[in-house]
């Protein structure tokens, strides 16, 4: 995900992809702990989407 794209949704959609993304976060971490994630590489992907997300969502409050 690009901030672009980010920068072009509203308050409450980032606030909701937000949550969504955080919901990815802990189910990537349960299929870690468990042994059954593919690839680990995803779990700092989405961490790095959540950064994006929170750092549009500071900018807009401002």
């Amino acid at each position: 995900m690009k901030a672009k794209e980010l920068n072009s949704l509203s308050v409450s959609e980032l606030e909701t992809k937000l949550a969504d993304l955080k919901k990815d976060l802990f189910m990537l971490r349960m299929q870690h702990a468990t042994n059954h994630l593919d690839n680990p590489t995803k779990i700092s992907a989405t961490r790095r989407d959540i950064a994006r997300v929170k750092t549009v969502l500071r900018e807009k409050q401002n």
